[in-house]
């Protein structure tokens, strides 16, 4: 029966120390230093896999409408989009491009085309874009925190990171994101001392 009773309590205390580890993780996970480890750039994105047949079908529903309009906003940005979404870097770009042509103060397109481009690892270009989309809408967040961003992981410039995301925090300077990137500042101010 103390055998019985021995397993039961080592039972009970892996589990225990396993509530206990992911409570404590859960928890303090914000609170993580920030190291010139994490600067470095993350890894290149695996090659981009052929569309499902869903997205194939919209792409290609999409493309119709181009042929017949080729100068169709909506139709281009949803093309963009969708190449976005299945991982087709220069596609998504290309038409990007075009929409910016017939609606160049776009900056939600602009922007997206900025992380098109950080995925692809031209981190410059990305910078340009985030900057240009900033600069047409000085009251556009998500430039700005996609600006912090690039500077932070890609190009490891601190200053620039915390330049960008104190922009960001002058137009959005409540919630869970403008926390987050306030813990991260004093982190990274504490580094650039």
């Amino acid at each position: 029966m103390k055998k019985e009773h021995a397993l039961l309590f080592i039972a009970i205390a892996f589990v225990a120390g396993i509530v206990v580890g992911v409570i404590a993780a859960v928890t303090y996970e914000d609170h993580t230093p920030i190291t010139p480890a994490a600067l470095r750039p993350l890894p290149s994105s695996p090659s981009p896999a052929a569309p499902s047949a869903d997205w194939q079908r919209q792409i290609e529903s999409l493309q119709s409408i181009l042929k017949d309009d080729p100068k169709n906003v909506n139709a281009l940005v949803q093309l963009g989009n969708a190449y976005f979404d299945t991982d087709q870097f220069d596609r998504a770009i290309e038409a990007y491009s075009k929409a910016l042509k017939v609606d160049p103060k776009n900056v939600d397109v602009r922007t997206d085309m900025g992380i098109m481009y950080r995925r692809k690892g031209n981190f410059d270009r990305a910078i340009a874009e985030f900057k240009k989309a900033a600069e047409d809408d000085p009251r556009h967040v998500n430039s700005r925190y996609n600006l912090g961003i690039v500077f932070l992981h890609d190009k490891g410039d601190l200053k620039g990171a915390i330049k960008a995301w104190e922009d960001y925090l002058k137009l959005n300077h409540t919630g869970p994101q403008a926390e987050n990137i306030r813990n991260q500042m004093v982190k990274m101010r504490d580094m650039v001392k």
